[in-house]
């Protein structure tokens, strides 16, 4: 038998929300930022907006109901915006619209549970989730994450599009950045932006990057997303976390 269609907010219709039972509605949040010469700005809404579809299409006819939003591009993103192309909207704004977000989806959702697809918005999505459960809303966070990852436009995200979308990708281009540790460079990097430590904006070597590469760590976060929201259990910071489980891909 065939799997049940995921739930797309978009496409829906008030009516097919109308009733029981009640929808956890989850919402992708990327970036629009440069990602090196070979990446799209986009990268990260891509990433969290496939992930998140494809958890939901293993969890389709569950007992919970799961409705995917559509993905919000835009992102805290200041430390890229010495690239021209990016456009952030910074983290206070960010944590606005996300309260905003969830105050009004949790109107008729049961929860909110935001995925999401860059690093740069966890202040925001933190704060915003926090003041969201004081408030009594069931309001979680998780994100797009695999073991081993590198820091930004290297052999993960590269790997991830050349299996997810090929096409978005221009291998003639692909070229390291700063492969030192992410922990090292992040006093610098908050200082004084990524172009003052990789004058390509990679952080890490896309070159060894491979479809291969990127079908297993694209089933790593599915599996761990579904695993997360079979669950629905949280931390203190309002995260999910869950025992990772198989998934079939």
């Amino acid at each position: 038998m065939s799997r049940p269609e995921v739930s797309l907010l978009g496409r829906m219709r008030w009516t097919d929300l109308d009733g029981e039972p009640a929808a956890v509605l989850l919402v992708p949040l990327g970036s629009l930022e440069q990602h090196g010469p070979a990446l799209g700005m986009g990268t990260d809404a891509l990433i969290a907006a496939r992930v998140t579809r494809d958890a939901a299409s293993h969890l389709a006819g569950a007992a919970q109901r799961f409705v995917v939003a559509p993905t919000l591009p835009y992102g805290a993103s200041g430390e890229h915006e010495g690239f021209p192309g990016t456009v952030s909207i910074g983290t206070e704004a960010l944590r606005h619209v996300l309260v905003e977000l969830a105050r009004s989806a949790c109107r008729w959702a049961e929860g909110v549970v935001f995925v999401n697809g860059h690093g740069g918005n966890v202040d925001a999505i933190t704060g915003a989730v926090a003041q969201l459960r004081q408030e009594g809303r069931g309001v979680a966070w998780t994100t797009c994450q695999a073991r081993g990852s590198d820091a930004h436009a290297g052999r993960t995200e590269t790997s991830l599009l050349l299996a997810l979308e090929p096409g978005s990708v221009d291998q003639r281009r692909l070229e390291p950045g700063c492969v030192e540790p992410l922990m090292t460079l992040l006093p610098r990097l908050r200082a004084e932006g990524v172009r003052a430590i990789s004058s390509n904006g990679v952080l890490g070597d896309p070159t060894s990057a491979t479809v291969d590469a990127g079908r297993r760590l694209h089933a790593e976060m599915v599996q761990r997303l579904v695993a997360e929201l079979s669950e629905i259990d949280v931390d203190d910071r309002g995260r999910l976390t869950a025992v990772r489980r198989e998934v079939q891909t």
